[in-house]
């Protein structure tokens, strides 16, 4: 993949570039709240925007803010959007202000550091000529919590510190080169001391911290500091003026349109990938390759196998209020080569070559998203990944039954509450989904699942409640609760997607597979949070998190390979943040 995504870079670099390349809005901004309620109070969907294919261009994203802004005065718009809404948007110009029709959208600052930093509002460092631009900001994210955790029987809170901590530091650059090559890259140093439960998912069972690649053990692993390093970056290329845009890098992607997803999400650590992406009339088209780092055993450091992963997601606007989209994906490993027919970019491609007698992993699922009395948004994602029609629809239970399905909802100025929005989703997968024959092929990076965190074998209903009082202040609640189907010992019940699918019970067990199989755990989540926008940008949070976690039948995983996870637990987190050009760090994903 390597040589190929070189190659590629080669030749457009030599070739005639256009002028439209651009970056990315990153994952986690709130810009992408903004975008999607300005879509859906509009009515209708934009043919420049893919909001369920993130991330989403800084160009497409502000020339559709400047369209709208420039709409304000029409009589059908006004009093339509409040005046937190307005200075949204008019902070989002600024904040990406390269990237408006004059290039000059930026605000300047009245009292700019020691005249040199600061020049304008939102970048520490902004540097812009004919042929050149580069801003520059600082990155932090530091956040101190207190957790408190019962019941005291609990084997693995012996030792266990009330410490909550997370730091993350560096910077961010972007810029672009003669308007012809868009760059970026976000550099961060982590150390984090994590909640109880995230540590014990981190210890007992994926090896993984959520969100991380590589990380480097504390000698106290219960009471110690985790580091690890976050580095991603990108070069954009124009294919094709304003129509398809080439770019190859590392870092993460996210299709759907709800709070997780059946396809892909930023759940694992950053992923080196090749993309193009192409906006033609109402079709809106990406294909992903990716190289992906194996299933392993955390132990001494070394090099880690490598699989690799091609992705289509391809949407229509049918009309201006709904969208309908099909993806396909595929993860394949081969000893000392690529599978090349893999590169083929067309949409169904992937679906025909998955029949090579290989075992690698192939899914298929369809999207759905519409927009009803300019209020209220509809989404919603089917996934299938395994299918034969006799066993699908006799009900019998068979384990070869993968599937998935999402069911969610946005609503957008709820109950006449100018900027209260409300969202709401429900998602499903059958046991044994993502599984692959062996651990070198299921749908994992990083010892993370690619999809939903939960892996396979659950149901989870997640809702969010999200007011913007005023400026600059956001007040948010959510709540989760899901079920979810364990192993015990050896059997394989079909809930951790780590185990190979060979592995399932034969002959009469292969039938009676319920949706949750095996036993049954429970977790309730409930997190309140405030975050005050004292600078773009420049966020003060304050929250609480309390979640109750229990296994029905009192039997927990035991896996050679895997350790322990010690259950039930109740966590009471209480946390105070601030973080500059950052993400709020998440501890309510499972």
């Amino acid at each position: 993949m390597r040589k190929i995504a070189i190659l590629m870079l080669i030749s457009l670099l030599v070739g005639k570039a256009s002028e439209a390349q651009t970056t990315y809005i990153n994952m986690g901004s709130d810009n992408y709240w903004l975008l999607d309620r300005m879509e859906t109070l509009n009515g209708r969907f934009s043919d420049t925007l893919c909001l369920s294919d993130k991330q989403e261009s800084r160009k497409n994203a502000i020339r559709y803010v400047e369209h709208m802004l420039g709409q304000m005065t029409d009589s059908s718009q006004i009093g339509r959007w409040s005046a937190v809404d307005k200075y949204n948007m008019a902070q989002m110009m600024s904040e990406h202000g390269e990237w408006a029709q004059n290039e000059e959208g930026v605000i300047p600052s009245k009292h700019p550091i020691f005249r040199t930093f600061y020049k304008n509002q939102y970048n520490w460092m902004y540097i812009k000529k004919k042929d050149f631009f580069i801003a520059i900001n600082p990155v932090l994210n530091v956040v101190s919590g207190t957790q408190q955790n019962s019941p005291s029987t609990n084997p693995m809170l012996k030792g266990m510190g009330n410490k909550v901590y997370y730091n993350n530091h560096d910077a961010e650059v972007r810029g672009w080169l003669g308007k012809k090559i868009g760059f970026y890259t976000y550099f961060t140093d982590n150390q984090e001391v994590l909640p109880a439960y995230m540590y014990s998912n981190t210890n007992k069972l994926y090896k993984a911290i959520p969100g991380a690649p590589y990380f480097i053990e504390p000698s106290n692993k219960k009471t110690g500091t985790y580091n690890y390093i976050m580095a991603s970056g990108y070069v954009d290329f124009a294919a094709l003026r304003d129509k398809v845009n080439i770019t190859f890098g590392s870092g993460r992607n996210f299709i759907g349109d709800g709070i997780s997803s059946l396809f892909l999400t930023d759940n694992s650590g950053n992923i080196p990938f090749l993309r193009a992406r192409a906006r033609l009339w109402h079709f809106n088209y990406e294909s992903i390759n990716m190289q992906l780092t194996q299933q392993y055993i955390k132990g001494s450091d070394t090099i880690y196998n490598k699989k690799f992963s091609t992705m289509h997601y391809l949407t229509y606007n049918v009309n201006r209020w709904f969208t309908f989209g099909f993806f396909e994906s595929v993860v394949f490993s081969r000893p000392n080569n690529y599978e090349f027919t893999y590169l083929n970019p067309v949409v169904l491609a992937l679906s025909l070559n998955s029949f090579n007698g290989s075992g690698d992993k192939s899914l298929l699922g369809w999207t759905m998203k519409a927009v009803i009395a300019k209020r209220v948004q509809l989404y919603g994602q089917f996934m299938l990944n395994e299918f034969r029609g006799k066993e699908f629809f006799s009900k019998n239970g068979w384990y070869g039954n993968k599937w998935g399905v999402q069911a969610g909802g946005k609503y957008f100025n709820a109950f006449g509450v100018r900027n209260l929005d409300m969202q709401g989703e429900v998602n499903a997968v059958r046991p044994y989904t993502y599984m692959a024959q062996d651990i070198t092929a299921n749908y994992t990076n990083y010892n993370q699942p690619l999809a939903d965190p939960l892996g396979a074998g659950f149901v989870k209903a997640i809702g969010i409640l999200r007011y913007e009082p005023r400026r600059n202040l956001t007040l948010m609640l959510k709540a989760m609760y899901y079920i979810h189907g364990s192993d015990t010992g050896a059997a394989n019940y079909g809930n951790n997607i780590f185990n190979p699918y060979i592995t399932a019970p034969k002959g009469a067990n292969t039938y009676g597979v319920k949706l949750i199989n095996g036993p049954r755990n429970e977790c309730q989540l409930v997190q309140a949070n405030v975050s005050y926008q004292f600078r773009r940008n420049y966020f003060l949070d304050l929250g609480m998190i309390y979640r109750q976690y229990s296994n029905v039948s009192n039997i927990y995983t035991n896996k050679t390979t895997i350790g322990n996870i010690e259950g039930p637990l109740n966590t009471q987190l209480i946390y105070f943040g601030f973080r500059a050009n950052a993400p709020r760090r998440d501890y309510s994903i499972f």
